[in-house]
């Protein structure tokens, strides 16, 4: 028998329990069962006398023999009722159920082990429905003290697939291919790490001999499967470098050097400088760019960008922009033509509203080149918008876009164009190895001079009178204030509810014509919604009340308050996003967190690490701690993450020891062509053979 056969191979595994298996627990072959792993254990190293029995909630396991045997009657039905004793005293064992099947099974007089939890009643110990088997089963069985909890469903408990016969069919499967389990290491690896076999772990994870070996089996299995993981990104990023080709920009030439030295608003960062340094890298090489610039909100990638573009340009090829939204394009495109308005690149916007007439004009500018950079949405993506030599692509906030969406870019050319996927939502550095891995990844993480850190705090509603007082304080030193609302789309009624009657007691606490509002939010027509933000934006009116629109997208350096309503409701990452909107300008800003009383203990974490700190990455690591990695990256995003026992949050050093052991065995062996390599190569092959047609487009 081997791994890959169904389940129905397994001893006692029947046709309708594999179906249930698979529909449950997504288990066809024996090799998915095998790694189906305990998500606990119950110890059962220790044992009790009857005299040691303390009152409390444990469960405990005692030798024993039955010395007795009786039924009682009760109003319905009866009860069986054994007397069970040790050389210290005795305890009845109780069943309320099944009594006539069990009676005929119990034996007096022989040596039982028995587990369960104790029942109490007047200082006496009795045990309802023990698990027992006799001492001499006990010792023949392959686990011997640390019983394994499979993950369930209520389905399966149901159907009568209970952690028992999970535990027997894997004890069956263990049995009969426990000589079949091939080494999947290189010994070197296993001596290096001090790893236990495969065997040996796959044994100790479901049934354990100690302590001990399950810590050893649970490093080795969270090793492995981080290896491999780490194995493909690596070889993802070798084949990128080595096979696919990408554009040779040789020179930094006049559109370059004439916008740094003459339109560039501001000296560059430090860590501006060196994201474009390793750019100017990446495109100078031959080899394909393919690199995850990481930069909070307000810190400079779009400078970066510009320049990376203009680079582009000196060398004879176009370049695009694509955001998620509409109104991130559009201020992409504001901000761009503003700051090449003294220079003769011609730049146009196309999103989903942009006319058929000047529709025309771009994909005529595109196609003889005399369109030298496209920002637009999805709208890019249309088969009819071809390039004469798109050199480099810039997708912003990437986690938007789906991997097929972002293939469609390699085929608007003979070459794939350099990519550079730009994103304000800080990724904590362990997560970012595991799912951007193969790419390479810059960080922006120093804001540019006189930038003033948001001060923030956490107010209650019912300090809300001196919250509107200081909005009051702030408009009338000529500031702009938000104030938001959440917005949740399973009670989007209740939201907009929320939203109009906290628009009312503004317009009551901030009568006209003194102060001017503006409303924005989803159910609004495209054309009303950017006519309000226009507004605003050109100051005309002092506070926008918006749902989270306004999350990305609004640049307005006036505004100098953000205040957050039923802030609780929000995840880490939105709160910190929408705080990014204020502090724009030269001015104080202050981001002012309300919430009810009522807050859950991740809620109160949540609201202390904003007030504490405006560091992205540290927000993104508590994030992900109070998240976990799938729900960080969204469901297109989390197939790497599909994890079977490594936890890229707990396990961080295990993760690292990975990596580094996988960047050397690449290293020393590309190709894994060496004899050592063999169980390497052979696993790598297997992994390739399923893993999805899109590997090489990040």
């Amino acid at each position: 028998m081997n791994l890959n056969h169904p389940v129905t191979y397994i001893k006692g595994v029947s046709v309708a329990r594999a179906e249930l298996l698979y529909t449950e627990l997504g288990i066809k072959t024996c090799n998915d069962l095998l790694h189906l792993f305990p998500f606990r254990y119950i110890d059962k190293t220790q044992f009790y006398t009857i005299n040691q029995l303390q009152q409390n909630s444990s469960e405990v396991q005692i030798v024993g023999k039955i010395t007795g045997v009786k039924e009682v009657k009760q109003k319905r039905g009866s009860r069986l009722v054994a007397t069970f004793a040790d050389a210290t005293g005795s305890i009845d064992l109780v069943w309320f159920k099944g009594a006539k099947w069990i009676k005929d099974s119990l034996k007096i007089d022989t040596p039982y082990v028995i587990y369960g939890k104790l029942n109490w009643y007047n200082n006496t110990a009795n045990m309802p429905h023990p698990e027992m088997e006799t001492v001499k089963e006990y010792k023949n069985k392959l686990q011997m003290a640390m019983q394994p909890v499979y993950p369930s469903t209520e389905k399966l408990s149901n159907k009568g697939i209970s952690n028992k016969m999970m535990r027997s069919m894997l004890q069956n499967l263990l049995q009969q291919v426990f000589g079949n389990i091939e080494e999947t290491l290189p010994s070197s690896l296993l001596n290096e790490h001090q790893l236990l076999g495969k065997r040996d772990s796959l044994l100790n994870i479901h049934f354990p001999k100690n302590q001990e070996l399950l810590a050893k089996a649970q490093y080795r299995l969270k090793f492995e499967e981080l290896f491999f993981i780490q194995m493909q990104l690596l070889q993802k990023k070798l084949i990128r470098k080595s096979k696919i080709k990408g554009y040779i920009f040789e020179q930094v030439g006049e559109q370059f050097n004439q916008f740094y030295k003459n339109h560039l608003p501001f000296d560059l960062t430090n860590a501006q400088k060196r994201v474009l340094k390793e750019i100017r890298k990446d495109i100078g090489s031959g080899a394909h760019m393919n690199r995850l610039l990481q930069g909070d909100v307000g810190s400079g990638k779009t400078i970066v960008a510009l320049l990376s573009m203009l680079i582009a340009i000196d060398n004879g090829y176009q370049a695009t922009i694509m955001a998620p939204t509409e109104i991130l394009a559009t201020q992409h495109y504001n901000g761009i033509v503003e700051l090449l308005e003294e220079t003769d690149i011609k730049v146009e916007l196309l999103t989903g509203s942009s006319k058929t007439k000047k529709r025309r004009e771009i994909h005529a500018g595109l196609e003889d080149g005399t369109l030298h950079i496209l920002i637009g949405t999805h709208a890019i993506l249309e088969d009819k918008v071809k390039f004469k030599n798109l050199g480099i692509s810039i997708i912003d906030e990437q986690h938007r876009f789906g991997v097929a969406q972002r293939s469609k870019m390699w085929q608007k050319n003979g070459l794939p164009p350099h990519v550079l996927v730009m994103t304000a939502t800080p990724i904590p550095r362990t997560l970012a190895m595991s799912v951007y891995g193969d790419l390479d990844i810059s960080v922006i993480d120093e804001l540019p001079p006189g930038r003033k850190e948001i001060k923030t705090v956490h107010r209650y509603d019912s300090n809300r009178l001196g919250v509107f007082k200081f909005l009051k304080d702030e408009i009338a030193k000529g500031r702009q204030a938000y104030v938001v609302y959440p917005l949740i789309q399973e009670s989007e009624a209740m939201d907009y509810k929320d939203l109009m009657d906290g628009y009312e007691s503004i317009v009551r606490d901030f009568p006209a014509p003194e102060y001017q509002i503006s409303i924005v939010h989803g159910k609004m027509k495209p054309a009303d919604k950017d006519y309000e933000m226009n507004r605003f934006v050109k100051g005309e009116t002092q506070i926008m009340v918006a749902t989270t629109v306004i999350e990305v997208g609004v640049n307005v350096p006036n505004a100098s308050v953000m205040v957050i309503e039923s802030a609780e409701r929000f995840g880490l990452s939105q709160l910190h996003q929408l705080r990014g909107r204020v502090g724009r300008g030269a001015e104080q800003s202050y981001c002012i967190l309300l919430s009810s009383y009522k807050l859950s203990s991740d809620g109160k974490t949540r609201l202390q690490t904003m007030v504490e700190t405006t560091d992205g990455f540290k927000i993104a690591e508590v994030d992900l701690k109070l998240r976990g990695p799938g729900n960080i990256m969204g469901t297109q995003q989390s197939g790497v993450l599909n994890l079977k026992i490594a936890d890229v949050v707990k396990d961080t050093s295990i993760l690292y020891a990975a990596r580094q052991t996988a960047i050397n065995v690449l290293q020393d062996d590309p190709a894994l062509s060496k004899q050592e390599n063999a169980s390497l190569l052979k696993v790598f092959t297997q992994i390739q053979k399923t893993s999805g047609l899109w590997s090489n487009i990040s």
